[in-house]
């Protein structure tokens, strides 16, 4: 089977966000946040972990520390129990404590506005870096990969790759600049309700005629 073509797939993936928007026409950020640093804390602790999990963990949170400083200072025992449910909480609490404590000493406590800059914090790779500025700020630096983003991605045939730069890379030339948002939410508001990991609902999905995949898994 001939190899299809980046102009094919690229005209592919316009007639995929068609039919997402139709089929998801509330995808947003799944993480509930109401500034920059909470979407920050959320998207540290929704790795490897499920971002039900990470709302019911905020609600309370959230509400206990408002401010850089108070996750600077918080003891490293109290946070870590606040967070202990999210997996991995102890590294969790490491980078959010090391994160906000460059956020007050590089950054005069205001969460930054660029890729490279909120690389330079604990924790944040460029998933947790695109999350912020896209959500946050509406900046569109990059495309947010996810575990639904590899699968679906991998499934749909727009990268062979398992690295989630490379895949983002393949992604950056595929999906308009415009759609790079909202393309991750899309994509994993349809991993939730069709694209399963283990058992995909293929006879229902909106995009079964656009995926090599299709009855295959």
């Amino acid at each position: 089977m001939p190899r299809e073509s980046k102009a094919n797939r690229i005209r592919r993936v316009a007639d995929l966000i068609a039919k997402l928007k139709s089929a998801y026409p509330d995808a947003d950020c799944a993480l509930r946040h109401g500034n920059p640093l909470k979407l920050m804390v959320a998207t540290i602790l929704s790795a490897q972990c499920t971002d039900k999990r990470v709302n019911v963990v905020t609600r309370t949170l959230f509400k206990k520390y408002k401010t850089p400083r108070d996750y600077a200072s918080a003891p490293p025992g109290e946070l870590e129990d606040e967070i202990r449910s999210t997996g991995f909480f102890r590294n969790k609490a490491k980078n959010i404590r090391g994160a906000c404590a460059k956020i007050i000493s590089d950054f005069g406590g205001k969460v930054p506005r660029t890729m490279d800059q909120l690389l330079t914090l604990p924790g944040v790779a460029r998933k947790t870096a695109n999350c912020v500025l896209g959500n946050a700020f509406g900046v569109a630096e990059g495309v947010v990969v996810d575990t639904h983003v590899i699968r679906l991605s991998g499934r749909l045939g727009l990268t062979k790759h398992k690295d989630p730069v490379k895949i983002e890379r393949d992604l950056m030339e595929l999906v308009p600049p415009e759609e790079w948002i909202l393309w991750s939410h899309l994509l994993i508001f349809h991993g939730r309700a069709i694209c399963d990991a283990r058992k995909p609902d293929c006879e229902n999905c909106p995009l079964a005629e656009l995926c090599p995949s299709a009855g295959k898994l």
